[in-house]
């Protein structure tokens, strides 16, 4: 007869996996994918190494989940932002504004999601990171240009592009970001306080975001997130070919 889980026992397995994927959240804020590996996150969960790979064949595994939870919550809070605006062209800037004030806020998990080399498993999920936001901005220059608020145009087209440009625009910045100091090898772990459900790393930051640095040293002004994000959402306004003003 083939072994069946008690109730029991799968709810303990299930809890086991959530703690693995809330240290990895925490680890891919902190150290990128690089520091993020299977004995790195099993100790911040508190359990063997082994039992990691109870719910991860392997680190390419564990990284798409990971990737896939925190891309999640960022397309959500694009998406939240979106519903309180009332025009198209203000909805499209609220995906640009809140996409790189959330990644200026968190620049580690964001030069990660990002930029950050990684196994091809996640790069092609960075693919479908990116055609989502891309989605979101097609669909309100459709809206905008049919009703004539926009000059016609291929939302598509235009919209993957706002994307890459937004991102190259990012890239820099956060790749210039100091990297943390590793954290110390702790010869007995223990296992860790649960983190917050909802793994708010992103929502991490400075605390006072307009302090945050974007230009390595000698690069020119040095520019924070109260002048980039503004600048990256009245780029995208002109480039849509609508009207750069402060109510969108």
């Amino acid at each position: 007869m083939a072994y069946r889980r008690t109730p029991a026992v799968q709810a303990r397995l299930d809890a086991q996996r959530e703690a693995v994927l809330q240290a990895a959240v925490g680890l891919l804020a902190e150290r990128g994918y690089g520091g993020c590996t299977m004995a790195a996150v099993a100790d911040r969960a508190g359990i063997a190494t082994g039992s990691v790979y109870q719910h991860f064949t392997n680190k390419a595994e564990l990284s798409v989940q990971l990737f896939r939870r925190v891309v999640t919550r960022e397309i959500s809070a694009v998406n939240a932002a979106v519903a309180r605006r009332e025009t198209p062209e203000q909805r499209i800037a609220a995906v640009v504004e809140t996409f790189a004030a959330r990644a200026l806020r968190a620049p580690r998990l964001a030069y990660a999601l990002l930029v950050e080399p990684a196994d091809a498993v996640v790069d092609a999920e960075r693919l479908v990171f990116r055609r989502a936001f891309r989605d979101v901005i097609a669909a309100e220059i459709a809206a905008a240009v049919a009703a004539g608020r926009l000059p016609a145009q291929d939302p598509v087209l235009t919209a993957a592009a706002l994307v890459g440009a937004v991102g190259e625009a990012l890239a820099g910045p956060l790749a210039a970001e100091p990297e943390p100091e590793p954290e110390p090898a702790r010869a007995e772990p223990a296992r860790a306080e649960p983190e917050p459900a909802d793994g708010n790393a992103t929502d991490a930051g400075p605390a006072d975001g307009n302090h945050t640095r974007t230009t390595p040293a000698g690069a020119g002004p040095e520019r924070t997130t109260a002048d980039v994000v503004p600048a990256l959402v009245s780029f995208t306004l002109r480039a849509l070919g609508g009207r750069d003003d402060s109510d969108a």
